[in-house]
């Protein structure tokens, strides 16, 4: 543990990777992430999260769609075909962040964000003018590309500007936008349930935030560490000012220094290799394929919860229950994950994600029992996903009881941290690293939305969610052994958790140092004042 306590001279060692051409690093490294944030940092991320609400809104929207889409595609749709166009924009997300991986360090995080605006926009107008299943499959197809493009690259991004201390919330911000994304979804097929063809209105509106995020793009910074990978040192300093507003130029020139460090040695452990050679690293060396399984394991969690059937077809799940509404009902649940994402977000840096899975992801499990045992009591005709009565019964309600229960507990644990372990990848292989990660998630993804119909026929309505609720508590089993604390840790620092195996112990240990460091430098300066 010598190097956890090395940690408490103020993290100066990492100056000694410093180029000789830079000022030599004196300052605590501590000193500029404990400086006040300005608004614009804040602004950016705000920015940036638009992305998070078309992906949230692309997902979103298909359930009122498939709810009142008739025969306006030329003929009324069979369950397979259902989950055809569901689907595809699973697959196409899956496409769209392999290729914004591939992309992303050569061209830059902005260039990938500019590529989903275009394709959100495309994909939205393709679905609005659908006159046939195979328009309509194409253009979801092409949104599902942005889709994947925007998961992958915006929790990225926000990673690399984020203060180590506020990481987490900015993360969590862009799962606020994926949630609010799904709220305004609802919202919008709600108000559009009744108009003629309302649904070409609800995927066509999908193209205006896309319009709006690019038009906004411009005024966001590039990331300081591409920035640096990319040798333009001088606009990652002027980067890192505008983050730590109220930092002198000594610590800024410290965090740009220990930026170039970690960039300069990755590089040379890389030595310039190709993309295929950085996907080598991140499952050969270990520390790298610790943090792949961590973070690909809690992201498979996430959506193979059934978490997305709710998304997807919310509405006709409602519907086989036998409320009259199920648009709005299925607003109910969009708004209870909603607002567990904003506590989410409030809770996951100052409690600490690992704290935050453990005491709430046997929720999801228990909930989607109840749903499990509930179906039991509701007679459905498996051949058809009709149900046999006419008025909303008990169980019905005991159903959405469960689902608002299990949502609650989905919306505060891994719907959202999933997304946060982007920060668990080393430079040289974090765009790869986020790119598989997001691959797990849409292909996870596509497993689901593409068989959930199959299961409600083929194993009944409790089968299927029997299933799902073994998941959530196989998965919260494996988080207790697996999963590390890392919030507050800088991206250097989280680096380090995976040399000493999955680093739960090694984290704990390193977060208390770090805070008793900070509790030291916190006194020596009252003393002096």
């Amino acid at each position: 543990m010598e190097d956890i306590k090395e940690l408490k001279s103020g993290y100066t060692e990492h100056a000694e990777y410093a180029p000789s051409s830079e000022p030599e690093i004196t300052a605590s490294i501590d000193d500029i992430e404990t400086t006040a944030q300005g608004k614009y940092t804040w602004l950016v991320a705000v920015t940036a999260s638009i992305g998070g609400m078309l992906f949230g809104y692309d997902t979103g929207i298909i359930s009122a769609v498939l709810v009142y889409l008739d025969s306006d595609l030329g003929h009324e749709l069979t369950s397979p075909q259902k989950e055809l166009i569901t689907s595809l924009c699973s697959a196409g997300a899956f496409v769209g962040a392999v290729i914004a991986g591939i992309t992303a360090d050569r061209y830059g995080r902005k260039v990938a964000i500019y590529a989903g605006c275009i394709l959100f926009t495309i994909g939205a107008v393709i679905q609005a003018a659908s006159y046939s299943l195979g328009q309509m499959a194409a253009g979801r197809l092409i949104v599902g590309f942005g889709v994947g493009s925007a998961a992958m690259i915006v929790p990225l991004y926000l990673a690399e500007i984020a203060p180590a201390k506020v990481r987490g919330r900015m993360i969590g911000l862009n799962n606020m936008s994926i949630t609010g994304g799904q709220v305004i979804s609802y919202a919008i097929g709600a108000a559009f349930a009744g108009a003629p063809h309302g649904w070409r209105y609800m995927v066509g509106l999908g193209g205006v935030p896309s319009v709006t995020l690019a038009c906004l793009l411009p005024f966001c910074p590039e990331s300081p560490r591409q920035l640096v990978y990319n040798g333009k040192i001088q606009e990652a300093r002027a980067v890192v000012q505008k983050i730590f507003k109220h930092a002198s130029t000594e610590q800024v020139e410290a965090k740009v220094g220990l930026i170039e460090a970690g960039v300069n040695h990755n590089m040379e452990q890389l030595d310039h290799k190709s993309r295929w050679a950085a996907i080598k690293e991140l499952h050969v060396v270990p520390r790298n394929f610790r943090a792949l399984v961590c973070a690909c394991g809690l992201s498979v969690v996430s959506q193979m919860s059934g978490f997305n059937t709710l998304m997807y077809y919310s509405s006709t799940l409602f519907a086989l229950v036998g409320f009259s509404n199920p648009v709005v009902v299925g607003l109910v649940v969009a708004g209870t994950n909603f607002v567990m994402t904003v506590v989410n977000a409030a809770l996951v840096d100052p409690w600490g994600r690992r704290k935050l899975l453990i005491s709430t992801v046997w929720g999801m499990s228990a909930g989607l029992l109840g749903v499990a045992v509930a179906f039991k009591f509701i007679p459905i005709d498996t051949e058809t996903l009709a149900v046999t009565t006419t008025t909303v019964s008990a169980p019905a309600i005991v159903v959405l009881v469960f689902i608002v229960w299990f949502v609650f507990f989905y919306g505060v644990s891994v719907g959202n941290t999933a997304w946060m372990s982007t920060d668990f990848f080393p430079q040289e292989v974090r765009a790869m690293g986020t790119m598989w990660l997001t691959c797990t998630n849409w292909g996870s993804n596509l497993i689901v939305s593409s068989t959930f119909l199959t299961m409600m026929k083929s194993l009944t309505p409790s089968g299927a969610f029997g299933f799902y609720a073994a998941i959530c508590f196989i998965g919260w089993v494996l988080i207790i052994l697996f999963y590390p604390e890392v919030s507050g840790l800088t991206l250097e620092e989280v680096n380090e958790v995976f040399s000493h195996g999955f680093g739960v112990k090694y984290a704990s240990q390193l977060r208390k140092t770090r805070r008793a460091a900070a509790k030291e430098d916190a006194d020596s300066r009252k003393l002096q004042a």
